[in-house]
């Protein structure tokens, strides 16, 4: 029995969260609408599938152009290239969408940020910052992850 459960571990590792993907799918359900387990597995692996495709289509447009990370921008194109012109517009309006609220915080964040605090004597200024969303492209074996300041 122990050898079956750490199977299922086995094969659910690199998927999405089965938790996630159900709430998903509930969202578009009605309310009292049941969800079966196997449902939930199934489009686990259609959407884990999905994602590994248009990432790696992007990763191999940052490795023929000599980049290691994947921006948004990459993804749009493959899902365009892909041909899934839809996902791909909806997609970069997100984006940008995205985009312009960051800037739009990190404007307020600036205009915020030369908060001074006074410890003992000692002028302290205080900085915000945002982060931004990357993800890294990885080589074989290169489990390492990289941050940016």
């Amino acid at each position: 029995m122990d050898r079956s459960i750490n199977m299922v571990d086995q094969e659910q590792d690199g998927m999405l969260p089965i938790a996630n993907v159900g709430r998903i799918m509930k969202q578009i359900l009605p309310p009292r609408a049941k969800i079966s387990r196997e449902a939930k597995q199934t489009m686990q692996e259609c959407a884990t599938e999905f994602l590994s495709f248009v990432t790696g289509e992007a990763s191999d447009k940052c490795h023929k152009e000599n980049r290691k990370t994947v921006n948004g921008d990459d993804i749009c194109w493959a899902l365009s290239a892909l041909g899934f012109d839809n996902h791909a517009q909806a997609t970069t309006r997100y984006l940008h969408k995205y985009r312009e609220a960051e800037r739009d915080k990190a404007a307020a964040n600036n205009q915020n940020t030369a908060h001074i605090k006074s410890h003992g004597g000692l002028q302290v200024a205080q900085q915000n910052q945002t982060s931004n969303l990357e993800f890294r492209v990885l080589g074989k074996g290169d489990n390492s992850l990289v941050t940016k300041p």
